[in-house]
């Protein structure tokens, strides 16, 4: 199976100093299909106005190093390589016209959210022979619009409905995923193929803080609602009031993203938390490392998840983890942290209090079913991507010149034509 890698968001985020979720993966991806032979794989990215376009390979190898480097130590050196990149885009269209002409089963592979709502691009490479196959990590919008920006509810709708009527196989990262998936695509007659595979983790190899800061307890994740920041600042609040000086510390780690009023307002104005709360931004990789190795957990109270990185990170550092009672994060942690119900503060009051103590017999034994516990790996998530392509290789592959019409009953359809619009490829 040839592999067509749509890379277009590593070109976008080389100035972050630390990747989101969605980030990681992309270069998960990209390493990994640039670590093979160059005839396994075509990476693109979109261009304006033009549609999709090949990168050279040597270019996409430097981009991986730089943004591993420079998201493992925080350096920034990835945008020379990023902008090197796309100043070759726009001279890429032959070689993906090239490419696409060669014989033999092919695959868009698509492994972020990115333009799932503008399927036009999409439906052209069907028609030039490519089977579909989408990456989805979550269904929170949908599920829960209350927790993502205006729009985004609409906007996640619009990708499901594309992954739903396009998609020839669909990557998930949980069991959970692909069980709220499920009902959109159940309309299909021809369903798509699924493969869960859970999202690897490496982190860095790192030894404690040389000091510690007390007994601390670090939050991992953008500042958003959905994560539950506030039930913590609550918690800490309390604690400057009862505890005074002699509470536990707790250490904010993310960047902040959006509708965080109240969150803001308590970590830039609440003079309690002086002392106790230590909001850190965007941390490069090793520094993240470093700070988990030495606290006595990660909490992670979050509302919804769909798979939950910061917990296996945590977990495969060897640091317990207090986290909320949701399918994806059991999945991911198994009989390891504890879980709490988030909206449960006394209960989360009292773990973290049990927590900081020294002789903590909960938290030694979190640390003792830690020994059957192995983090999920990249190398396995890959063993169930290339069985998932075995199978997609079996299908047939005259349909993918035609464009499959939407089938998600009672939902929105895309304007009409707008899956059959050119993009330009020939």
């Amino acid at each position: 199976m040839h592999v067509f890698l749509d890379i277009s968001r590593l070109l976008t985020v080389a100035h972050r100093a630390a990747p989101s979720g969605i980030d990681r993966v992309e270069l998960a991806y990209a390493r990994h299909w640039a670590g093979r032979d160059a005839s396994d794989c075509t990476f693109v990215a979109e261009v304006p106005l033009l549609g999709f376009a090949a990168l050279p390979v040597a270019l996409v190898r430097e981009l991986v190093t730089a943004l591993e480097e420079s998201w493992e130590s925080g350096t920034r050196l990835a945008g020379g390589a990023a902008r090197r990149a796309r100043l070759a885009l726009p001279f890429g269209r032959p070689a993906l016209n090239e490419a696409l002409r060669r014989s033999g089963p092919k695959c868009f592979l698509l492994v972020s959210h990115r333009a799932l709502e503008r399927p036009a691009r999409i439906a052209t490479m069907r028609r030039n022979g490519c089977h579909f196959v989408p990456l989805i990590h979550d269904l929170i919008p949908l599920h829960h619009p209350e927790f993502a920006r205006a729009g985004q509810a609409e906007k996640h709708k619009r990708r499901i409905i594309t992954t739903a009527a396009l998609a020839d196989a669909i990557i998930v990262n949980s069991a959970a995923t692909a069980e709220e998936l499920s009902p959109w695509l159940a309309a299909r007659p021809d369903r798509p193929l699924v493969a869960v595979a859970p999202l690897g983790v490496s982190p860095p190899s790192v030894e404690d803080p040389p000091v510690a800061l007390r007994p601390y307890f670090v939050a991992l994740g953008t500042i958003e609602p959905r994560k539950n920041h506030l039930l913590l600042l609550n918690l800490w609040r309390q604690f400057a009031n009862t505890m005074g000086g002699a509470a536990p510390r707790l250490v904010v780690v993310g960047r902040r993203g959006w509708e965080n009023e109240n969150v803001l307002d308590m970590l830039e104005r609440c003079s309690a938390l002086d002392g106790l709360v230590r909001e850190s931004g965007s941390l490069p990789d090793r520094e993240v490392a470093s700070l988990l190795r030495g606290a006595r957990a990660l909490l992670f109270p979050s509302f919804a998840e769909g798979f939950g990185l910061p917990l296996a990170e945590s977990l495969a550092l060897g640091v317990p983890a207090l986290a909320s009672d949701l399918p994806a994060l059991r999945e991911v942690g198994r009989q390891v942290p504890d879980y709490l119900d988030p909206l449960d503060g006394m209960s989360w009051r009292s773990a973290v209090l049990d927590y900081a103590r020294p002789d903590s017999g909960s938290r030694r034994a979190q640390i003792g079913r830690m020994a059957v516990w192995r983090p999920p790996t990249w190398d396995n998530h890959f063993v169930e991507v290339e069985r998932l392509f075995a199978k997609l290789q079996k299908r047939p592959t005259e349909a993918l010149a035609l464009d499959p019409t939407p089938t998600v009953r009672d939902l929105e359809r895309p304007a009409p034509g707008a899956l059959r619009r050119d993009e330009g490829l020939t």
